[in-house]
């Protein structure tokens, strides 16, 4: 009898032990937490965009060129320095101040010189000296052609007058030889805005205080006038200081005259070519915008570096920036290869390495405020922007500045990918 009722009682405890075992594996797997998916999307409001820096990039239809940069930098050309040189020994009296602005004929400086007294004295003593060689000659020679017309010669007559006449010719060549020297000294100084003086000019009669006398006789000090355009780069001496010929007074620049020199290995020059079409770029920067190039014409230098194994190049822009400044480092480059035709295109600098992926991030053209994780799929770049063959349109916008921040935000580590975001202040932290 109690055989036959312990078999039940056992059944039923074996039954409720498995439902509790039911029970608490049911317990233990609900109470298990659930992750959502990863998403590709990252918050950017506007206060994180301005504490990161975040600026965007259209996305750009291109030619793209496989291209070799060369670093380099500006500088002015040879013909582009000019200097200034004292003519006579005096007192220089400046008409201008450094980095001023000048055109062709701009008075530069003055200067008075005792040299110059001297020369106008010596003109006046020839001068003379030829008028009276002249009124000798003359008055001799009317002589002679008075006995000529009476059928009556004077050897001693005829000997004189020969005499004179050799003297006449002596004096009126140092008459010229004095005006032409005070001719000279003025055109190198371009004074008084003619590019050419004459001897003629300096002999013209002006009034001066009621008297008619010589040009050259007013001129009691002489201004030096600019040749050609450009700026005042320095002052050399004092104003006010006597200094001896010769001496360096002021260097005008033509910052229109500039040129890029650049250097590039030797194993790449066969890639070059005189009078190649190439493109003047500086480097990235917030302030400068990543479109900005500058055509230029390239021209190989004569002499290679043996032991640095490089060769010196140099490229004429053909137009200027504000940025195109002697001194300026900036980068040549040298399209070796093209892709042939136009192609979509982000820049290179929005592409970031995450573990063995390109990432680049896409404004979500949907909600301004999300940034679009993209693996990117790229083809040929020019060192500055790069094709991206899928995930863009010619109207979306990509992250420029701030794609490093972004790629925290969303980093993968193997193929599990970490959720984040952005604090207010622009702080990251990840999931927790």
């Amino acid at each position: 009898m109690n055989q036959f009722y312990s078999k039940p009682l056992m059944l039923l405890a074996l039954s409720f032990l498995c439902t509790a075992c039911n029970r608490n594996d049911s317990n233990v797997v609900n109470d298990e937490p659930t992750s959502e998916p990863p998403s590709n999307r990252v918050d950017i409001p506007s206060t994180v965009r301005d504490n990161l820096g975040i600026t965007f990039a259209k996305t750009e239809r291109r030619n793209l060129d496989k291209t070799i940069r060369v670093p380099g930098n500006f500088e002015l050309q040879p013909l582009a320095r000019h200097e200034y040189r004292l003519m006579l020994s005096g007192v220089v009296e400046f008409a201008i101040d450094q980095f001023e602005e000048v055109n062709s004929g701009t008075v530069l400086y003055h200067f008075r010189s005792a040299e110059w007294l001297e020369m106008q004295a010596k003109i006046g003593l020839a001068s003379a000296s030829l008028d009276q060689a002249r009124s000798k000659y003359e008055a001799v020679d009317e002589r002679v052609k008075a006995l000529r017309q009476a059928n009556f010669k004077r050897a001693d007559l005829e000997a004189r007058l020969a005499d004179l006449s050799a003297d006449l010719t002596k004096q009126e060549a140092e008459f010229q030889v004095s005006v032409s020297h005070a001719t000279r000294i003025l055109n190198l100084c371009h004074a008084f805005g003619r590019k050419s003086l004459t001897p003629e000019y300096l002999l013209e009669s002006v009034d001066q205080n009621g008297k008619s006398v010589p040009f050259y006789q007013t001129i009691d000090r002489i201004e030096v006038r600019a040749i050609e355009p450009g700026i005042v780069e320095s002052l050399a001496v004092t104003d006010g200081v006597f200094v001896e010929d010769t001496t360096l007074i002021l260097t005008t620049v033509d910052p229109t005259k500039i040129r890029f020199r650049a250097t590039g290995l030797q194993s790449d020059l066969p890639k070059f070519q005189n009078e190649q079409q190439v493109r003047i770029v500086p480097p990235q920067a917030k302030e400068v915008n990543i479109n900005e190039t500058i055509e230029a014409e390239l021209k190989i230098g004569l002499e290679a570096d043996p032991n640095r194994r490089t060769m010196t190049l140099f490229a004429t822009p053909k137009e200027l920036k504000s940025w195109t400044k002697p001194g300026v480092s900036a980068f040549l480059e040298i399209a070796t290869e093209t892709t042939g035709g136009i192609v979509l295109a982000i820049p290179l600098s929005a592409v970031v390495k995450d573990g063995l992926a390109h990432v680049f991030f896409k404004r979500d053209p949907f909600d301004q405020n999300k940034a679009i994780r993209v693996e990117a799929d790229l083809g040929v770049d020019d060192g500055r922007w790069i094709e991206v063959k899928s995930e863009v349109g010619p109207n979306d916008e990509v992250v420029l500045n701030g794609a490093y921040e972004l790629k925290l935000a969303t980093a993968t580590s193997g193929t599990t990918q970490k959720g984040g975001h952005f604090h207010a202040d622009g702080a990251y932290h990840g999931e927790h």
